[in-house]
Parts: C-alpha cells; structure tokens; sequence
C-alpha cells in the first residue's frame, strides 16, 4: 500500500498509509489514547486503532490541513466561526470526565482549574477543513485537564490571528484582528470571565511557548534546537509585545 508523509509536522514525522495514519509515540501517549477512546463517536476526532512498535495508528480524516502559510479558505470569516464552534464542542464533549483523569503523564502539566481536557494546540494547523469548513481535530499530543481560557489563549492567537502585521503569512491589521477576535469570542459563547481573562491566556501561552522551546532544545531535542535558530521564539515575543501595545483595542473588542 502506497505511503505518504504529511507535509506541516514541525516536530513529528507523520505518514498516511491508505486510510490510517502513523505517528510516533511519546510517554504522553497513552493517556492521549485514553482520551480519544473517551471520545469515540465525537466524529471530529480520530479513532486509536492501534499502537506498534513505538507508532501509533490512527483514523485518516480526510479534508486539507491548513499548515503556515494559512490558505485562503481557513481565513474566512467561516473558517474562523466553525473553529471556535468545533472547540466549544470539544471542551463540552470533554467536561464530564476531565477533573476525574489522572494528573500525571501528559506532556505538559494539568493546568488548574480543571474544566475541560484542552487539546493544547488548537491551531489552523492541527484542523481539518473541507473548503471553508473547520471538519476535524488532529494532534492531541500536547493535550492535558486544565481550564478552558487555557485553551482559548493559544486558539484566538492561532486562529485569529494576534500576531504582528508584517510577520510573515499574517493577513490582518490590527483593527481587523480585533473584529475576529470578538467573532471568535462571540461563536465560542465565551462567558465574562474568560473573556475579562482571555489576553492574559494569550500571554501566558506566548511565554510557555517559549520557555518550552528552550528547554527543549537544552535537552538536545534538534527540532526545536532548529525553531529556535529559525527565530520562533523572537517571534513569539515580538508578538507578546505587540499584544500589551495594542492591548485597550482588543479588550474593547472583545466586551463591546
């Protein structure tokens, strides 16, 4: 059976074998199988169909991901509004059963308070869309019980996106990022709270990002030694810096 390697994995290799894909395992993974066997039949998400020699074997959903830079169909007013649906009804599909998951063994630490299990990086590049439609969720390795605004923090600043104009592959100003933001917020049905707490979240998830590249590369990981010579961190502070800037516009957006 013919293979193909899926081209936007920053980290993993990821291969399509007919209609399952394969990916390396981690220590996270079995409590990352755990949640998607928890999520059998939210259609959205693939199914665990196997686990062989240090790979994982998993559903093939069909569709286009949208890796950087981000097609013309993930960046419409439609793709923006399914994405912040899908993860509501993600986080919903999640609520039952995610203070009761073990603590330990994710990769990244269980985020108090526990809400909702967040997927951890809900980005344009870890959906699937059919043309202007957000169908599928993918990549739960960064997956973890924790509060709903840490999930939100790192999808508005994906989806939106709340990075720097002139940054490479990022389309709107500033005024129209803050027109998506209120979009995003609006379709999630994002309470007060998060949305009082929401820039916050996006910093916070700014530094992590960069806290944990480091120390990734420190432990001699070569991807993100690799990111961090492509400039990925300064990225991401450029971009935390431009959100404390602008900070009156998009906290305007988001209670008005």
């Amino acid at each position: 059976m013919d293979e193909e390697v899926l081209t936007g994995g920053g980290v993993n290799e990821v291969v399509r074998i007919g209609r399952t894909v394969r990916r390396p395992t981690g220590p996270w993974s079995p409590r990352v199988h755990d949640l998607l066997r928890r999520l059998e039949g939210f259609a959205p998400v693939p199914r665990v169909l196997d686990v062989v020699d240090g790979f994982e074997v998993l559903d093939f959903l069909p569709g286009v991901v949208a890796n950087h830079p981000v097609p013309d169909e993930a960046a419409t007013r439609t793709a923006l509004v399914g994405a912040a649906e899908l993860l509501r009804d993600y986080h919903a599909a999640t609520a039952g059963f995610a203070a009761a998951l073990p603590r330990d063994g994710w990769l990244f630490p269980v985020q108090d308070p526990v809400e909702v299990v967040c997927h951890g990086d809900f980005a344009p590049h870890n959906c699937v869309l059919d043309g202007e439609r957000v169908v599928g969720l993918i990549d739960f390795d960064t997956a973890r019980p924790g509060s709903r605004l840490t999930d939100l923090g790192g999808a508005v600043y994906r989806w939106v996106p709340l990075s720097a104009p002139g940054h490479d592959g990022v389309r709107p100003g500033t005024a129209e990022q803050a027109v998506r933001l209120a979009t995003f917020a609006g379709a999630y049905g994002m309470t007060t709270h998060d949305r009082d707490g929401l820039l916050d979240a996006v910093l916070d998830h700014l530094h992590g990002l960069v806290a944990f590249m480091h120390a990734q590369a420190a432990a001699g990981s070569a991807a993100f030694a690799s990111h961090i010579a492509a400039g990925h961190d300064r990225l991401y502070r450029a971009d935390a810096q431009y959100l404390r800037h602008n900070r009156s516009t998009f906290e305007d957006a988001i209670r008005r």
